[in-house]
C-alpha cells in the first residue's frame, strides 16, 4: 500500500482499535483516523458487567491500548466525534465536528446499542442500561454500598451478570423474565435452569413468565415496576437488559446493504468494495456453516477487527473464527464456543458432574459438535473449538467418557 493512502475507521471500539493496531503491525504506514463517539479511548466491554462493575478491576485494565499508543503509532483518535454521513462515490466521511475526511478504505465498527424499553415510565430517573464505561461507572456508584433494590428487566447475559454482581455487593435483586426460563434463548431450558438455580441459591428472586406494563415513580424517579397482572415490584433502580440493536444508520443512509447488521462477505467486505465492517454490526457469511452470522460477543470484535484490517490491505481473508464468550456469575465461571443458531433440537452430551457444576456440555447435530460450554473446567476451550471445527460426527459416548482425553475423542 502506498504511503499516501488514508484509512478511516468509524467506531473507536475493540474491533476498531484492534484493526488500527493490526494495520500498523502489517506494515501499513499511511494515515489512520479512528472516529469514536465516546470521550474515552477504546475499551473492552465484558468487565463492565463483571469485575469492573464490582469495583475489583482497575480502570486502566479495561482500555484496549494505553493513551500514548495512539500518537506513538500515528493513529489519529477523534474522541467525542460522530460520523454523520458517508459518500461512497466520493469516498468522503462527514463528522459532527464539521470535519470531512477522505478515504481509500473505510472500516465500520459502529457496534450496537441497548434495545430500549418502550413502556410508560421508561424515561424515569433511576432506569439504567449497560453498554458504555459511563453506564458502568454510574451503576457502580449506586450499587457499591449495597442495600438497594435492583429490578432487572430481562434475563440475557447482561441482565444475569449485573444481577450477580449487584447481589454480591449486597443489594436485593429481582429479575423479571417474560419467558419461562432465563437464558433459554442462548442455552435452552435445561442449562438456563442451571443458571437460574445458581442465582436463586444466592438470594436473587426470579419472576418468570411476567410482562412489564409500566414503570412507576415519584418526583421523576422510578420506585417500582408494574406487572401486567397488577402487582408492583418495588425498585430503587431498574436495569433494562432486553437485547441490542446494531448501529446500521450510517451505512444504510449511505446505501450499503443492511439486514440485521451490515451485510458483509467472509472477507468482511460490504456491498461497496472500498468499505468493510467488523464486530457487532457485521452480519457476515461464515465459511464453516455456510450461512450468515452476526455475533455481539467481544471475541468477534477482537478477531474481526484485525481480519478486516488485512482485507483492507488487499490480503486474502476468510473470517472463520468460532464464536466465543465467557461469563462469571457468583462461583460459576464458564466459556462457550460454537454456533448457537445451530443448536435448536441438538442432543446435549455432558462430560463431568453437572450437579457439582464442574462439567463440559456439547451440543450435537447429526453427530457433529456445533457448540460446547465448559463450566468451572479450564484449559479445554481450544480442544472444544477443534471438535467444532472438525465438522465430523463424534461418538457421544466418547465425548462423555472422562477417561478418554478430550483431544483424543
Amino acid at each position: 500500500m502506498a504511503d499516501q493512502q488514508n484509512f478511516v475507521i468509524v467506531g473507536a471500539s475493540l474491533a476498531g482499535a484492534s484493526a488500527a493496531r493490526a494495520l500498523r503491525e502489517e506494515g501499513f504506514d499511511g494515515q489512520i483516523d479512528l472516529i469514536g463517539a465516546e470521550e474515552h479511548r477504546p475499551y473492552i466491554r465484558p468487565p463492565l458487567s463483571k469485575d469492573y462493575l464490582a469495583g475489583t478491576a482497575e480502570r486502566d485494565s479495561v482500555f484496549v491500548q494505553s493513551a500514548s499508543w495512539y500518537p506513538d503509532h500515528e493513529v489519529q483518535l477523534h474522541s467525542g466525534t460522530r460520523a454523520v454521513s458517508l459518500d461512497l462515490s466520493a469516498h468522503l466521511l462527514d463528522n459532527d465536528d464539521g470535519a470531512q475526511l477522505s478515504y481509500d478504505r473505510l472500516l465500520l465498527t459502529t457496534g450496537s446499542r441497548p434495545r430500549r424499553l418502550t413502556v410508560p415510565g421508561a424515561n424515569l430517573g433511576g432506569v439504567h442500561y449497560l453498554r458504555t464505561l459511563d453506564h458502568s461507572d454510574l451503576l457502580h456508584s449506586v450499587l457499591a454500598d449495597g442495600g438497594k433494590r435492583l429490578v432487572v428487566v430481562g434475563s440475557g447475559w447482561i441482565g444475569m451478570e449485573v444481577a450477580a454482581t449487584a447481589r454480591t455487593l449486597g443489594n436485593e435483586v429481582t429479575i423479571l423474565e417474560r419467558g419461562a426460563v432465563p437464558l433459554a434463548a442462548a442455552l435452552g431450558d435445561e442449562l438456563g435452569d442451571l443458571f437460574a438455580s445458581l442465582h436463586e441459591r444466592n438470594g436473587v428472586v426470579i419472576r418468570r413468565s411476567v410482562t412489564v406494563k409500566s414503570l412507576v415513580g415519584t418526583d421523576g424517579r422510578v420506585t417500582g415496576v408494574l406487572l401486567a397482572g397488577g402487582e408492583t415490584v418495588p425498585a430503587d433502580l431498574v436495569l433494562v437488559g432486553i437485547g441490542a440493536v446494531p448501529n446500521v444508520e450510517l451505512a444504510e443512509k449511505a446505501g450499503l446493504a443492511v439486514d440485521n447488521g451490515i451485510l458483509v462477505s467472509a472477507s468482511l467486505e460490504t456491498s461497496d468494495p472500498h468499505v468493510f465492517a467488523a464486530g457487532d454490526v457485521a452480519n457476515a457469511e461464515h465459511p464453516l456453516i455456510k450461512q450468515r452470522l452476526r455475533s455481539e460477543h467481544w471475541a468477534n470484535a477482537l478477531n474481526g477487527g484485525p481480519a478486516a484490517a488485512r482485507a483492507m490491505l488487499g490480503q486474502s481473508v476468510s473470517f472463520d473464527a468460532i464464536p466465543y464468550f465467557y461469563t462469571d456469575q457468583f462461583d460459576l465461571g464458564m466459556e462457550y464456543s460454537g454456533f448457537g443458531i445451530l443448536t435448536d433440537g441438538a442432543e446435549l452430551v455432558y462430560r463431568g458432574n453437572r450437579d457439582s457444576r464442574e462439567f463440559i456440555v456439547f451440543w450435537q447435530q447429526t453427530g457433529r459438535v456445533v457448540a460446547g460450554m465448559n463450566v468451572n473446567v479450564w484449559d479445554v476451550n481450544d480442544t472444544v473449538q477443534a471438535l467444532i471445527r472438525r465438522g465430523e460426527p463424534v461418538d457421544p459416548a466418547r465425548l462423555a467418557d472422562e477417561s478418554i482425553p478430550l483431544d483424543q475423542v
